[in-house]
C-alpha cells in the first residue's frame, strides 16, 4: 500500500499550475518553430513571430503565456491500493491547489470562473472549481493530468451526433472553418468518437494532453484508424490556408489527436475541441515520496526570436487621431499605437447597452469619442508592472454590441483578437471605423507596450472592468479597414487558392 499525503497533491497541483502558466511544452515550441520556419505567408509568420517571442519572455519572466490563464482540467487515476493522509475530499484538495496556484504572490494568474453560470455570473475570485475527471486503476500511485484551458478555444468546440456511414474526415473538414480564428490557431486539434456524446467530448480533451508528434508518425506511417484519421484530417485542415490567427497561411494545426472509444450500433459521436497557441499542460505522479514537481526546462529549446515591426509600420497618435486617418489606413499594414484607449469586454458592453437603453449617462471617465476601445481582461499586475499579461479577447463575442457603441458612443475603433462577423463588418464601413487585431497568445509581448493602467468603472467586474491604458507603440495590424475589408475573409481564400494549386 501506497500512502499518499494531503499537501503533497495539493503542492503537486499548483507547482504543475504555475509551471504551465509561463512555459509552454518544448514539444509545442519546437512544433510552432517548425511552422514558422517553412511560412510564406508575411502575416502568418509575423504572428508566429509574435508567439515564439512572447513564449520565450514568460519562459524567462515567470509570467503567464495568455492573459487567459484558463479554466482548469484534471484527470486523475487514483490507484486501487492507495491510501490518504488526508482530512480532505480528493476534488477539494485539488481545488485547494488550484486555489494556491492562482492567489500565488510572485505570479498571480486570471481569475475567470464564475458561478451561477445563466445567473448573476459572479467571479469565485480564485479560479475554482477545477473540472475533474476521476479514475480508479490498479496499482499503487496517483498519476495526474492538468491543464488550463482558455476560454476562446474552448468556445470552439464542436459535437456532431453522425450517421455510422458519414464521413469524420468530411465533417472536420467542413467544421473547421466555422470556428473563425477564435480559438488562435495554429494550435492542436483532440477529435474523440465513439461511446455516447459526453464521451466523445471527455476523449476530445484527453487527446490533448498528449505530446505533438505528428511529423514522427508521418515519417514513420500510421499503424492503425486513429493514427490514419491524424494524418488525413492534419493534412486536409493545413489545405485550408486558415494559417496562424486566421489570417492566411500554411499551418492551421501543429497536430492533430483523436482517441476512440466502442459506441451504439446506431451511432457515430464525434466532437472536436481545440486548443490555442497557449497550449498548457503537465504530467506527474505521485508514488508517496513527497510532491511531485515539475522540472523546468533548458531556455535552449526555445528559438531565439526577436519581434521586430520593421522600418514600414505605421505610427499612430491615439490623442489626435482622426477619421481622416483612418480612412487611410490599409488592410493588412501593421500599427503602432500611443496614447490612451478605453478597455471593455462582454459584461461592460452589456452594462454600457443598459444605461443607453434608460437614457442614462456612461459613468464618469468613460469618454470613448473618437477614442478606441481594446477588448482585454488583463491580469493582475506584480512588481513594478502597470498591468500583467494582456492580449486580446475574441472580438466576435462583441459583434452583437458594435453598432450600438459605433452610433451611440462615438467610438473610432476596436482592438481584439480573431474575425468579425458579416454584419459588423458593414457596420464597421458604414460608419467609416476600423478594426485593429492583436496576437491572441501574445499577452506578455503586448503588455511591454501598456505603460499606465487605471480602472475608471465597473470594479466589481473584475478582469472585465473598464480600464484605461496608457500605450506606447502597441502592435496591431488592420483586419477590417474604414471600407469593409476584412483580412480574415481575404488572407485564407488567397492561401488555400495558393496550396490547391500546389496540389494540382
Amino acid at each position: 500500500m501506497t500512502t499518499i499525503r494531503q499537501s503533497d497533491l495539493i503542492d503537486s497541483v499548483a507547482d504543475a499550475l504555475q509551471f504551465i502558466s509561463y512555459y509552454h511544452p518544448v514539444d509545442f515550441v519546437q512544433a510552432m518553430h517548425h511552422a514558422y520556419e517553412k511560412e510564406e505567408s508575411p502575416a502568418a509568420r509575423d504572428a508566429m513571430a509574435q508567439i515564439l517571442a512572447n513564449s520565450r519572455m514568460c519562459a524567462e519572466g515567470h509570467r503567464p503565456i495568455c492573459q487567459d490563464t484558463g479554466i482548469v482540467t484534471v484527470f486523475i487515476d487514483v490507484g486501487m491500493d492507495v491510501t490518504w493522509d488526508a482530512d480532505m475530499g480528493l476534488e477539494d484538495m485539488i481545488n485547494e491547489g488550484v486555489r494556491r496556484a492562482y492567489n500565488h504572490e510572485d505570479n498571480k494568474l486570471r481569475a475567470s470562473i464564475l458561478a451561477d453560470p445563466d445567473g448573476a455570473r459572479k467571479n469565485t475570485g480564485d479560479n475554482t472549481p477545477a473540472v475533474i475527471h476521476t479514475r480508479v486503476v490498479p496499482g499503487q500511485t496517483v498519476h495526474v493530468e492538468v491543464a488550463a484551458k482558455g476560454g476562446g478555444s474552448e468556445a470552439k468546440s464542436k459535437l456532431a451526433m453522425l450517421n455510422p456511414s458519414d464521413s469524420v474526415v468530411d465533417w472536420v473538414v467542413k467544421t473547421v472553418p466555422t470556428m473563425g480564428a477564435g480559438w488562435c490557431p495554429p494550435g492542436m486539434l483532440g477529435i474523440g468518437i465513439g461511446g455516447t456524446a459526453e464521451k466523445a467530448m471527455v476523449l476530445a480533451k484527453e487527446a490533448l494532453m498528449e505530446p505533438i508528434d505528428i511529423q514522427e508518425l508521418k515519417a514513420r506511417g500510421a499503424s492503425n484508424r486513429a493514427e490514419e484519421l491524424r494524418i488525413e484530417i492534419y493534412d486536409r485542415v493545413n489545405d485550408l490556408g486558415i494559417g496562424a490567427q486566421g489570417l492566411g497561411g500554411l499551418t492551421t494545426v501543429l497536430d492533430v489527436k483523436v482517441k476512440d472509444y466502442p459506441t451504439h450500433a446506431a451511432n457515430k459521436p464525434v466532437a472536436i475541441i481545440p486548443n490555442c497557441a497557449a497550449t498548457r499542460h503537465a504530467h506527474f505522479t505521485l508514488t508517496g515520496d513527497g510532491p511531485a514537481l515539475q522540472t523546468p526546462p533548458s531556455l535552449d529549446d526555445w528559438p531565439d526570436i526577436a519581434f521586430d515591426v520593421g522600418p514600414s509600420a505605421r505610427r499612430v497618435d491615439l490623442e489626435t487621431v482622426t477619421r481622416e486617418e483612418v480612412a487611410q489606413w490599409q488592410p493588412g499594414e501593421t500599427l503602432l499605437l500611443s496614447g490612451k484607449m478605453l478597455t471593455g469586454r462582454d459584461a461592460a458592453h452589456k452594462r454600457i447597452q443598459d444605461l443607453l437603453e434608460r437614457g442614462e449617462p456612461l459613468p464618469d471617465g468613460v469618454d470613448f469619442t473618437n477614442k478606441f476601445i481594446y477588448y482585454v481582461g488583463p491580469v493582475d499586475p506584480v512588481g513594478d508592472e502597470a498591468v500583467g499579461p494582456a492580449g486580446p479577447t475574441t472580438a466576435t463575442r462583441m459583434d452583437k454590441f458594435t453598432d450600438m457603441m459605433l452610433s451611440q458612443t462615438g467610438l473610432l475603433g476596436m482592438v481584439g483578437k480573431a474575425e468579425r462577423g458579416p454584419q459588423t463588418v458593414e457596420d464597421i464601413r458604414r460608419h467609416q471605423a476600423c478594426y485593429l487585431m492583436a496576437v491572441g497568445g501574445a499577452a506578455y509581448l503586448v503588455s511591454k507596450a501598456i505603460r499606465g493602467a487605471r480602472v475608471i468603472a465597473f470594479e466589481d467586474l473584475g478582469m472585465e472592468a473598464i480600464h484605461e491604458f496608457e500605450v506606447v507603440d502597441m502592435p496591431v495590424t488592420v483586419a477590417v479597414d474604414a471600407r469593409g475589408n476584412a483580412v480574415h475573409q481575404t488572407g485564407p481564400k488567397e492561401w488555400q487558392e495558393i496550396i490547391l494549386k500546389r496540389r494540382a
